[in-house]
């Protein structure tokens, strides 16, 4: 292993290090950043990281590199291994070490990998200091030393702290649990058998390849397979998790998708009543049921960016009880330590229909609905995306629409909504459209999707 300024820098992505395993993420790079990683906390005053790897078929050998990178400039490690996201931000808390690096791609394509890192304050890097240190990388100026690795495991711990702050009630909830072949399925069967729940678990073997279906328990026609067993199981619920465990995604006892924004909708109304700060954070692409519900509430709605470094961040300083995406992200802050995990997410809904006689569905019942889209991908490219998404908000600035560009362009109508933004994990531009008719719908997406395309060629 050598060090090398052959890295592709739109790897450098917004919320972390991202791209495909055996072309971007030779050893060589992989190295490097290490040697980067290592120098950088050192002169924020570090001298020990956490460090661990979900997963996938080219993990062990980015973290036995990223490892050898990192000990090089003298920084000692505790290495976790094999570990999920969540057991990964726990461990940091744990242990007091308010800086590493977790090896992963989340929920991408088999093939890629990457890296989510914190330089300080537990918080994941994000935006201009995922820039800034592609430059420090690049200048090379990297410390040299000899650091130690310190083998750690935190489950016990890690279930401990999701299990004190759980109370199930007298009814017994049976629930179908979908790990994806991701990383949660090393840790599944165990975290969830140790509370008064009837469970099946498929595609329960651990493997990178991810066999199944693609990881991603936000798309719904990923989890095709868990909608006819929570149907056939005729189970309370179904829940699944993406490849490294911080997003969940809910099917209800009648096999129906229920999106991140609706199951946000299940647990505010819970909350409300229980939590001092009644403001409640939810990201751009959430439907405006959820805005509704929290106004009906008696809450106040805070819309925000996408992406789990901004919004987890952003909950925690606004000292929010509750908060989440739509992606599945979600951070509960009232009885747990505000980092998303997939599992904890999953149970909490589970503790919630213990107390209740009502089913998933039912508890929807009474909000407005409107009519959306999924989150619609549409490929592009890393160099173009940005582009394409400038040219929306010239024409909306041009037509003098109602305009929010925190995150890319969203834009309000009296009777719907319009969402266009770049992909930070990836070469997309993203987008997602609402309206009170279906008519309505129409006409939104097809006018903006024409905009997308006249400039996306």
């Amino acid at each position: 292993m050598k060090i090398t300024n052959k890295i592709n820098k739109n790897i450098f992505r917004g919320y972390d290090i991202r791209g495909i395993a055996d072309v971007d993420l030779l050893d060589d790079v992989v190295y490097t950043i290490g040697l980067g990683f290592g120098s950088k906390i050192q002169e924020l005053g570090k001298t020990c990281c956490v460090v661990g790897h979900d997963n996938r078929i080219s993990s062990p050998r980015i973290h036995k590199t990223l490892i050898k990178g990192i000990t090089d400039t003298g920084v000692d490690i505790i290495d976790l291994g094999l570990t999920t996201t969540p057991m990964y931000y726990f461990a940091c808390l744990y242990f007091k070490i308010d800086c590493g690096m977790m090896i992963t791609a989340s929920h991408n394509p088999k093939d890629e990998n990457g890296f989510k890192f914190a330089f300080s304050t537990y918080q994941n890097a994000k935006g201009k200091e995922i820039e800034d240190f592609y430059q420090y990388i690049m200048e090379g100026n990297f410390k040299s030393g000899s650091g130690s690795i310190q083998k750690r495991d935190v489950k016990d711990a890690y279930f401990k702290a999701i299990s004190d702050g759980l109370s199930f009630g007298d009814r017994e909830i049976s629930v179908v649990l979908d790990p994806a072949n991701g990383t949660t399925a090393i840790l599944l069967e165990e975290l969830y058998s140790k509370f008064p729940i009837k469970y099946k678990i498929i595609n329960k073997e651990s493997d990178g390849n991810f066999p199944n279906h693609h990881p991603d328990p936000s798309i719904e026609e990923n989890l095709t397979e868990l909608k006819k067993e929570v149907v056939k199981e005729k189970a309370d619920v179904g829940l699944s998790f993406d490849g490294d465990g911080d997003r969940v995604g809910v099917i209800s006892n009648s096999g129906t998708f229920i999106p991140m924004d609706y199951y946000m909708i299940i647990m505010i109304r819970d909350l409300i009543s229980k939590v001092r700060n009644k403001t409640f954070l939810y990201d751009v692409k959430c439907s405006k049921s959820l805005e509704d519900e929290i106004k009906k509430l008696g809450g106040t709605p805070y819309c925000y960016r996408t992406g789990n470094s901004y919004t987890k961040a952003k909950v925690q300083e606004l000292d929010l009880a509750f908060g989440g995406e739509l992606s599945g992200h979600i951070y509960f802050r009232d009885r747990f330590l505000g980092f998303d995990s997939g599992l904890y997410a999953g149970l909490r809904l589970l503790e919630l229909l213990s107390h209740t006689n009502k089913s998933v569905d039912e508890l929807l019942d009474g909000i407005t609905r409107y009519v959306a889209t999924p989150e619609i991908k549409y490929p592009s490219t890393d160099e173009k995306k940005a582009f394409v998404v400038e040219k929306v908000l010239e024409y909306c600035k041009e037509k003098d629409y109602d305009i929010n560009t925190i995150d890319g362009v969203r834009v309000t109508f009296e009777d719907g909504w319009a969402s266009v933004r770049y992909s930070n994990t990836g070469p997309n531009i993203t987008a997602r459209f609402e309206a009170k008719t279906k008519e309505r719908l129409l006409l939104i997406k097809e006018e903006f999707q024409k905009i997308i395309e006249e400039y996306n060629k």
